[in-house]
Parts: structure tokens; C-alpha cells; sequence
């Protein structure tokens, strides 16, 4: 991914931040010259097994992921080969009025994670099944109720012959943060507070991580 010199996060934990608060990740493999590329969406987690400290550029952390056993893309998933893993974060449409000049240009600012990792093909029921209860546990507690998955696990065990698990250790990541930050500060408050008044949540989340650059 492109990222101009004035759009790179100001450090780590604001990829770690757009990846936990949005897990639902676009999963890219190239295939074969044949069948192109694959692309999955499908949630992702930090490794619970992993204790490391994550790198600048995320180099060396591990995710967990899972997706549909029928699905091609996991019949063309190979154990060693390099993949993508793309987030998307807060963004939305600027509008030329908030900039108060003219000539203008409307743009659109957003945030965006790029991880690339090398992947690993989980085998066993059991291990998948793991791979499933960490899910379940890191999403209760970001974003449930607390929900309790003991009554259901028989349940899982019926369902999880059919789920391919995956481990991504990654070997690099790239964030977009572009938040106005090319614009006079008198315009990037204008547009933050164009941001924050709406209604909509992740103009209001995209409001708030301009509120935090530096």
C-alpha cells in the first residue's frame, strides 16, 4: 500500500487499535494464473498463544483466523505462502464546503491496515475448535455480553469439521491514516467538527482519531 509521508500513524498502536476495533478482515491470496486471486472476508484475532511485543511495523506478531472449509479459497491455501490482510477503520466524505475556499476539491479521508504474514493451515478438530473458542472469548469481551459458550461447545464440535483455521505470522503491515492532515489546522478543525456533528459512528470514530494527531 501507498502511504504518503504525512498519512503514516504516528506509531504502532494505531494499526493494533484499527485491527482490534475492526476485525472483519478482506483475507487476500493470489491463486493460481487460473482461478486469480481470492479474496475472504472473515473476523481475525491476535494469537491468545502469542506473548511477544508487537514491532513497529508488526513484523513478528501472530493472528488467528477462520473461514468456510468449502470455500476455494481455503482449497488453494497453502501452509509457508505469503498473504494479505487488509482492515478498514473510521472514514468519510469531505466535502469542499467545510474547507471554505475556493477553487476546492472534495476527498475522502479514511484509515486503513495492510498485514502481510505468512500463513499456517491448523490441522486437527480439536486445534480448530480452539482456534473457534478464542473467537468466541476475544469477541464477548470487545464487543458481547459476556455471552457463556460451555452449553453450546457440542454445538461447535457438530459445526467445526466444517471451518478451516488459519495462523498468520506477520511479517510486515502498513497503516493509512489520511485524516486531512495535508490541510492548514484551521480546515482539519473544520472538517473535525464536520466529522463529529454527524450522526453517523465512524465519522464521529474518524472525528476523534483526528482529535489524537499530533
Amino acid at each position: 500500500m501507498f502511504v504518503p509521508s504525512q498519512y503514516r500513524q504516528p506509531d504502532s498502536s494505531w494499526m493494533l487499535d484499527i485491527i482490534r476495533g475492526n476485525p472483519l478482515a478482506q483475507f487476500v491470496s493470489n491463486g493460481s494464473p487460473e482461478e486469480g486471486p481470492f479474496v475472504t472476508h472473515l473476523p481475525v484475532i491476535q494469537d491468545p498463544e502469542w506473548h511477544g511485543e508487537w514491532s513497529n511495523d508488526l513484523a513478528g506478531g501472530r493472528l488467528l483466523g477462520h473461514m468456510n472449509r468449502a470455500n476455494p479459497h481455503w482449497k488453494s491455501l497453502e501452509s509457508g505462502s505469503v498473504n494479505l490482510l487488509t482492515f478498514t477503520g473510521p472514514h468519510g466524505y469531505v466535502s469542499p464546503t467545510v474547507y471554505e475556499v475556493t477553487p476546492a476539491a472534495p476527498t475522502w479521508n479514511f484509515t486503513s491496515v495492510h498485514v502481510h504474514g505468512i500463513v499456517e493451515k491448523i490441522e486437527g478438530i480439536d486445534n480448530t475448535l480452539e482456534v473457534v473458542q478464542a473467537t468466541v472469548r476475544a469477541y464477548e469481551k470487545d464487543f458481547g455480553a459476556g455471552w457463556d459458550m460451555t452449553e453450546s461447545l457440542e454445538y461447535f464440535r457438530k459445526i467445526v469439521p466444517a471451518v478451516g483455521a488459519f495462523r498468520i505470522k506477520v511479517t510486515g503491515a502498513e497503516g493509512m491514516f489520511k485524516l486531512s492532515q495535508e490541510q492548514p489546522d484551521e480546515v482539519q478543525e473544520r472538517v473535525q467538527r464536520s466529522f463529529g456533528d454527524r450522526e453517523c459512528t465512524r465519522h464521529q470514530a474518524a472525528a476523534q482519531l483526528m482529535g489524537k494527531l499530533p
